[in-house]
């Protein structure tokens, strides 16, 4: 009697279908992450144009009757004033709320409810982008976002394509980000330009391999039998982590090459 085999091989047919699937879920994943990033783009923008002016009749007064003036003959609208002032920090720490909020209960969220909270959240960090135009020349600005995007690119392809287990690295660079964490704490307190210039190099090569890990293990998420709930959430969940890693990746990058106005 011949041997039995145990293994099961699949046919071309269902290899084919598996790739198909997967591919298909890998684009819907980049379809959030750059839906959420045009997001984010258009809400700095809009919220930059509201919040400066060069007409002083719209611009905000002091208690005393002046007008406080920025670089380039701009100045805050009222609504800027309010903006770059306390509201700011209730932004910042909504913000931080909301993504912990979508991270802890996205397996309980309908697909729709995730969606809606994920760009609501892009849409957040845009409003408290717009200092940054304020900061850095629109130029640079643009510079930057491309040459994050082209490393963001590189780095996520290779995540997709290696065959190498990523996990070990993984979790080196989690424990990167931790020390990144507990290193600007402390240069809210001891101000030290060589501290923040060394945080944000390794902010940048940390994040540029956590951009290529997160691809692999998004990749690794997908199961050919999951039903259409379960695939979006997976989906946002991976557009999520794809984006936090854009936006810190840039915001890194704009530290190290943004010109200042």
């Amino acid at each position: 009697m011949a041997d039995y085999n145990p293994r099961v091989i699949a046919s071309p047919t269902s290899v084919g279908l598996y790739d198909a699937g997967l591919r298909a879920y890998m684009l819907r994943v980049y379809n959030y992450m750059l839906a959420g990033l045009a997001l984010t783009g258009a809400a700095a923008y809009a919220t930059f144009l509201a919040a400066v002016t060069t007409d002083p009749a719209s611009a905000a007064h002091l208690s005393d009757g002046r007008i406080p003036a920025l670089h380039g003959g701009l100045m805050l609208t009222s609504f800027g004033a309010l903006l770059f002032g306390p509201l700011m920090w209730v932004l910042l720490f909504g913000s931080l709320g909301l993504v912990m909020f979508l991270s802890f209960r996205i397996q309980s969220m309908s697909v729709g409810a995730a969606r809606t909270t994920f760009l609501g959240y892009a849409a957040l960090i845009g409003v408290t982008f717009a200092p940054l135009l304020l900061v850095y020349t629109g130029t640079s600005v643009a510079q930057v976002f491309f040459i994050t995007a082209a490393t963001f690119g590189a780095m996520s392809l290779w995540g997709y394509t290696t065959q190498r287990d990523l996990t070990g690295m993984g979790s080196f660079l989690f424990m990167g980000l931790i020390g990144i964490v507990i290193a600007s704490l402390v240069g809210i307190f001891v101000h030290s330009s060589m501290l923040q210039w060394v945080i944000t190099v390794a902010g940048v090569i940390i994040f540029t391999g956590l951009t290529a890990y997160d691809t692999q293990k998004i990749k690794e998420m997908y199961v050919a039998g999951d039903d259409g709930t379960v695939m979006g959430r997976k989906a946002i969940f991976g557009a999520l982590s794809l984006y936090l890693d854009f936006i810190n990746l840039f915001l890194m990058l704009l530290r190290l090459l943004g010109s200042r106005r």
